[in-house]
């Protein structure tokens, strides 16, 4: 099938203000691109793209005063299927790691391992090894954390949704990944577009939606603790440590987010 993906932002800002903004389609979905969704500005500015040290497709550019639009629009080829699932992949030793999955052991600003080491190994030490293992994260964390946009907070930490119970996206993400990481499991950040094609009506407003991934059995195998079921049309834009490596966008100077649109639709 087809996915229209794209978003509009909308800001204020006072007076000249740079911006890197992390918002392309990550180059893993590249040969399935029939339409890019490049960004655009109004008024138009130079962009400079550039690639993070995660290999993120990244921009920099300089808002002008006053009334400031970012957007793009693009499609893109998907399988169609739901999430896929791999039971049977197994958890390395961390000896037997590749070197470039070993950052993601480590703790960093939102999952704060250190305080979540000794909880996570009563909680799961008794768990088979592998994708069980995190699927038994996954199913904790989806079950402590209550979801609701009112919850945002941008400085809440991994051990933080654990005790407060309570968040948005990046929350399930944060604290699972910690948990993993806790129990020797690298662990990612994602974010990107999520549809609802399959979900039951009413739908939330359109956002940007964050999930993970572990390295287990090989490879890289995604996990999504806040919706905790197989998904239909999920399209990566970058990946880090947690989020504070890829902030969708960041502004360097005051500013108000005047209107933020995200859509994710399947298309003829």
């Amino acid at each position: 099938m087809k996915l229209r993906v794209g978003f509009e932002m909308l800001y204020e800002f006072t007076q000249p203000t740079p911006m890197i903004t992390v918002l392309g389609t990550h180059f893993t979905r590249a040969s399935d691109v029939i339409v890019p969704d490049l960004l655009t500005t109004s008024p138009p500015v130079t962009i400079s793209p550039y690639r993070d040290l995660f290999g993120n497709w990244c921009s920099r550019i300089v808002a002008p005063p006053g009334a400031f639009r970012l957007a793009a629009d693009g499609v893109i080829r998907d399988s169609g299927l739901p999430d896929p699932a791999f039971p049977d992949a197994f958890q390395h030793a961390v000896e037997a790691l590749p070197t470039d999955t070993l950052v993601y052991l480590l703790g960093s600003r939102y999952c704060d391992t250190d305080h979540l080491t000794d909880i996570t190994w009563k909680l799961f030490e008794k768990t088979p090894p592998g994708w069980a293992r995190v699927q038994a994260i996954c199913d904790f964390v989806h079950h402590r954390i209550t979801f609701g946009y009112e919850h945002a907070r941008s400085t809440r930490t991994a051990r933080e949704a654990y005790e407060e119970g309570k968040g948005v996206c990046r929350d399930y993400a944060h604290l699972a990944i910690a948990l993993c990481r806790c129990m020797n499991i690298p662990a990612r950040y994602c974010t990107g577009y999520l549809s609802d094609i399959g979900t039951p009506q009413p739908w939330p407003p359109g956002d940007f939606a964050a999930w993970f991934e572990a390295f287990i059995g090989g490879s890289w195998r995604m996990f999504d603790p806040r919706n905790n079921t197989p998904r239909i049309g999920r399209v990566l834009i970058a990946q880090g440590r947690d989020a504070a490596d890829v902030p969708i966008t960041q502004t360097f100077g005051p500013n108000t987010l005047v209107n933020f649109k995200v859509w994710t639709d399947e298309v003829p």
